[in-house]
């Protein structure tokens, strides 16, 4: 977590966070909740609880679900209100490439996953939040998406991920009249502890992970900064825009990526 804290800044605010076991999700709701939110930690994880119980707090929430399902959203957003009252702000943070290879050598099957995967956590909970947002009289959704919308040996994951660019700008547009915003980061690689759960649980071949070296290369080459982020350069910008600061901005998708715009 970033040693700048903005102390209060969501006091008062219920968010949920999705895929807060581990990553960015987990630096975003560790940092909300220290700015003074109560936070309820979303994640197909078991171990979600294991992280909300090191914070000592009763701020934070665990709670596990599998988004690539809508009841499973509708559980996570209901349990919110269950346990906080009501919502003020959904961030979502679900998603991540299984696979890196050509897209000639995907199968049907492994196409489909990476929509699944990337795509529809991000529609479930869209879907369920707003009806908890319309009874708030207002909110903020903010979309974690990617800049890989351009990028090789991704193309079901970009393709994903410029889905959930359309769905940031098309739901600001038609909800806004309801006091709510909707808004997106687009992050570029980002240096993490190793996952606890490997994004391809079968395991990547040798063929595979010569593809993965491409692409960490393709990432840093079309940086400007020709390196990748820190979870503290991720998690400022998403907190940015789910705060009051951002009140006038909507429909937006900030790239976060060294000045690769994706």
């Amino acid at each position: 977590m970033s040693s700048l804290v903005f102390q209060g800044r969501f006091r008062d605010k219920v968010l949920v966070v999705t895929g807060a076991a581990q990553g960015i999700g987990l630096a975003v709701a560790t940092r909300a909740v220290a700015e003074g939110g109560r936070v309820v930690f979303v994640d197909r994880a078991e171990f979600v609880h294991d992280v909300v119980a090191e914070l000592r707090t009763d701020r934070a929430s665990g709670f596990v679900a599998d988004l690539e399902t809508h009841s499973g959203a509708e559980a996570a957003t209901g349990h919110a209100v269950d346990a906080f009252g009501g919502i003020d702000i959904l961030i979502n943070n679900v998603g991540g490439a299984i696979r890196m290879r050509p897209y000639v050598a995907f199968e049907p099957s492994q196409i489909d996953a990476e929509i699944r995967r990337s795509l529809m956590p991000t529609l479930y909970c869209c879907h369920a939040v707003l009806p908890h947002l319309f009874a708030r009289g207002a909110g903020t959704i903010v979309n974690v998406s990617s800049n890989a919308t351009r990028g090789i040996n991704r193309v079901p994951y970009s393709a994903a991920k410029g889905g959930i660019n359309a769905l940031t700008q098309s739901l600001a547009m038609e909800v806004a009249d309801r006091n709510i915003r909707v808004v997106a980061t687009a992050p570029g690689g980002t240096e993490a502890p190793a996952r606890r759960i490997p994004r391809n649980g079968e395991g990547d071949t040798a063929e595979e992970q010569g593809w993965m070296r491409d692409v960490v290369e393709q990432v840093k080459q079309s940086s400007f900064m020709k390196r990748y982020g820190t979870l503290s350069e991720q998690v400022a910008p998403i907190l940015f825009l789910a705060s009051d600061e951002a009140s006038y901005i909507t429909g937006s998708i900030l790239p976060v990526a060294g000045g690769d715009l994706g």
